[in-house]
């Protein structure tokens, strides 16, 4: 803990928290500390009921993805709120875990905003890795019907899983691109110069555009 107060940087908070993020490590210094400590589960464990941001991170870095029981997932995922916090731990956790499918879908059904846009990103990853038993009508029904007017985590999340639906499998490419061009979600959100705008067809077309070149 000493070691990340002495990584603390003024202006990485500034930035940081500007997404929500309350820390001011360096993500950079912050996985050479983890590529030094290697993998220590009990350390991991200790470093996350500290409750503090940058100690999660270096947790969710060091940790053993496949030592946390559904339950305990389950527990951390509604305990990040941070969203850094929260998007390591569904990437680099819990899609390495056994019980990722299982909490797919026992999160995507949650009330909580929050946690369901957990359950929409690991569906997201089974499009685009696993879809054998996915029924993508059923997704894009659900997409077409609640991404409009979900707050802003679930919102990305869903529109995430669209371009991916879109991306991956052209016999929905047609339709996915119809619901983003008529529902306009992050239609108008600031992209970079050299990036690609997470507007889902634009982001659609752009992705296809690269794999056919």
């Amino acid at each position: 803990m000493a070691e990340l107060a002495e990584l603390e940087d003024p202006k990485a908070r500034a930035v940081n928290e500007r997404h929500g993020d309350d820390h001011g490590v360096n993500l950079g210094k912050l996985r050479a500390l983890a590529k030094r400590l290697k993998t220590q589960q009990e350390l991991a464990c200790r470093l996350w009921e500290t409750d503090d941001t940058a100690a999660r991170l270096l947790a969710v870095l060091i940790c053993l993805p496949k030592a946390f029981g559904r339950d305990e997932l389950d527990t951390m995922v509604r305990g990040a709120r941070a969203p850094k916090v929260h998007d390591w731990l569904v990437n680099y956790v819990v899609k390495k875990n056994p019980h990722s499918e299982e909490l797919r879908v026992a999160w995507s059904a949650d009330p909580d905003p929050v946690v369901a846009s957990a359950g929409w990103a690991l569906t997201t990853e089974r499009v685009a890795k696993k879809p054998e038993g996915l029924d993508l009508d059923e997704l894009l029904d659900v997409i077409e019907a609640e991404m409009k007017n979900a707050p802003d985590r679930l919102q990305w999340a869903m529109n995430h899983c669209l371009a991916q639906i879109g991306i991956e499998h052209a016999g929905y490419r047609a339709r996915a691109l119809d619901i983003g061009e008529r529902l306009q979600v992050l239609k108008d959100y600031p992209t970079s110069p050299g990036c690609t705008s997470p507007f889902a067809p634009a982001w659609i077309d752009e992705m296809v555009r690269r794999k056919q070149g």
